[in-house]
């Protein structure tokens, strides 16, 4: 099997696992939304979720899993003791997490304010406080769960990794609904449903683990000198992290002033995030250790050839997201969402939300695909300091807007600070050498995508005008926006194969094998 070929096929395992997250994290966001509307339940569950999600992103995905999966991959392919390596980052992990949560406990009345200090003074804080602190448990388990998540990826093994995050949704969905038809409290049962799910998805990837060869088991940390150099690299990463989330806490501090306008943006974010979790995620998961592997091989022709696909893959499945997502903001909200407590002006408010969005999802991605180059080199000091560029964007945007433009403007903010981070990061990239420069291939394909992105576009946006009363009618408007996707889809290929803007023939290879 070719190295393209191989490539895609992981992207297609992982991709394919983190749809079917994401189609539940959908089924999830619409029955939150169908309870709660964008009340008070629904706002404090936002916050209360997003506290373990941004000190998991800190620690875990953002920070010590860069550091730690380009180490142990070198490691692995080596045969240079891994395992004792992995379980001594695991050790340090846990014990590092365990002194936060119990710390979190104790302060969570201030990290609510610090994360929404619109909500003092109202019913918001005090359901945001006890959420927060029966969902903080979940930065625990998932930060473990995504060490060994890097320990499978390293060695090839992405289906179960990909597979575990599925159960978080429906951990979430089935609670939900349970409570409702017992007659318990739906929001609390929503938020204990996190910390249940965190154990299942813990228990998954340790046990695939164990079953390749990696067995970790609870010890007493121990500082090593490979450990010491873990933290040394990881240390840039983590502020690079810190920075990404001090972006989010601005946008959700600006939404917190505005009544619903955090569950606005929890909806809209819900949304783009179906086409960035499932190519961006996918190709940050695989390309990272195929970086490392290559590096420490010297394969610079297959470490360029790697990054260009990667690329080339990305833009190819985003850009028509991207484009739809910007011209129908209306018809996939409202479709999707506007239901029970969630009414008009909520959709119609979160549908903005999602067009500015959808204009900066290629950056989000494009992140994706830049930054294993430097992480592969186990460079994490320049992604941070264009992180720190990107959040003063932000910040300023987003504050100084939101007189003028309320809410929105944490999205402009985000959207923009983003496409700022990619021209950061492809700048510095240039003094890489060939491995991370783009391939004829790429730069004659790039324009094609480009056009049949915006061609596809155009017919959807005509098909959904022309459907409009029937994409406002009870039950059959879902076979409506069915009927535009599946346009939407066939357009795309076709006006693609025309234009050879895309190797249709290497995604069957890749099927077939």
């Amino acid at each position: 099997m070719t190295q393209p070929i191989r490539m895609i096929r992981s992207f297609m395992t992982v991709g394919g696992w983190t749809m079917v997250s994401r189609v539940v994290g959908f089924a999830r966001e619409i029955v939150i939304a169908a309870f709660f509307g964008a009340g008070p339940v629904a706002e404090a569950f936002q916050v209360a979720f997003a506290l373990p999600n941004m000190f998991r992103r800190f620690f875990a995905e953002g920070a010590f899993n860069m550091a730690f999966v380009p180490m142990f991959s070198k490691k692995y392919e080596a045969a240079d003791n891994p395992e004792k390596f992995a379980q001594d980052a695991f050790a340090f992990l846990a014990s590092l997490l365990i002194g936060l949560t119990l710390i979190a406990q104790l302060v969570m009345p201030w990290l609510v304010l610090a994360m929404a200090s619109g909500f003092a003074g109202d019913e918001r804080f005090d359901l945001a406080v006890v959420f927060g602190r029966i969902c903080f448990p979940y930065i625990l388990l998932i930060s473990l769960s995504a060490l060994f998540s890097g320990v499978l990826n390293s060695m090839g093994r992405f289906a179960m990794a990909a597979a575990a995050p599925v159960f978080l949704n429906i951990i979430l969905v089935t609670t939900m609904l349970g409570a409702y038809w017992i007659g318990w409290d739906v929001g609390l049962a929503l938020v204990w449903g996190v910390p249940i799910a965190g154990a299942v998805q813990l228990f998954l990837v340790w046990t695939a683990a164990s079953r390749a060869g990696i067995r970790l088991v609870p010890k007493a940390p121990k500082m090593t000198p490979e450990l010491k150099r873990l933290m040394m690299i990881a240390a840039p990463a983590a502020l690079a992290g810190g920075v990404v989330q001090v972006n989010l806490l601005v946008g959700r501090q600006v939404a917190s002033y505005f009544d619903g306008a955090i569950q606005w943006l929890a909806v809209a974010d819900r949304l783009y995030q179906l086409p960035l979790g499932v190519v961006g995620v996918a190709i940050g998961v695989v390309l990272l250790p195929d970086l490392s592997r290559r590096l420490q091989s010297e394969d610079t022709n297959g470490g360029r050839n790697a990054f260009n696909r990667a690329t080339e893959f990305a833009l190819v499945l985003t850009l028509p997201s991207a484009v739809t997502m910007a011209l129908i903001p209306d018809v996939l909200v409202s479709v999707l969402f506007q239901r029970g407590a969630f009414t008009t002006a909520d959709s119609a408010a979160t549908a903005t939300a999602l067009a500015i969005y959808a204009i900066g999802l290629p950056a989000f991605v494009l992140q994706k695909v830049f930054q294993p180059l430097y992480f592969a080199r186990e460079n994490t000091r320049s992604p941070f300091n264009f992180a720190l560029v990107a959040m003063i964007l932000n910040a300023g945007l987003a504050i100084g807007l939101a007189p003028l433009i309320g809410y929105v403007a944490a999205a402009w903010g985000t959207t923009l600070s983003s496409w700022a981070m990619v021209a950061l990061l492809w700048n510095g990239s240039r003094t890489m050498g060939e491995a991370a420069s783009f391939d004829e291939r790429f730069l004659r394909r790039l324009p094609r995508i480009v056009l049949t992105s915006f061609a596809m576009g155009g017919i959807v946006w005509a098909a959904a005008r022309l459907l409009a009363p029937v994409l406002q009618a009870d039950f059959v408007r879902y076979l409506a926006l069915l009927g535009l996707v599946l346009l939407g889809m066939l357009a795309y290929f076709t006006i693609g194969s025309a234009l050879r803007a895309f190797g249709l023939a290497d995604l069957k290879g890749a099927v077939r094998r």
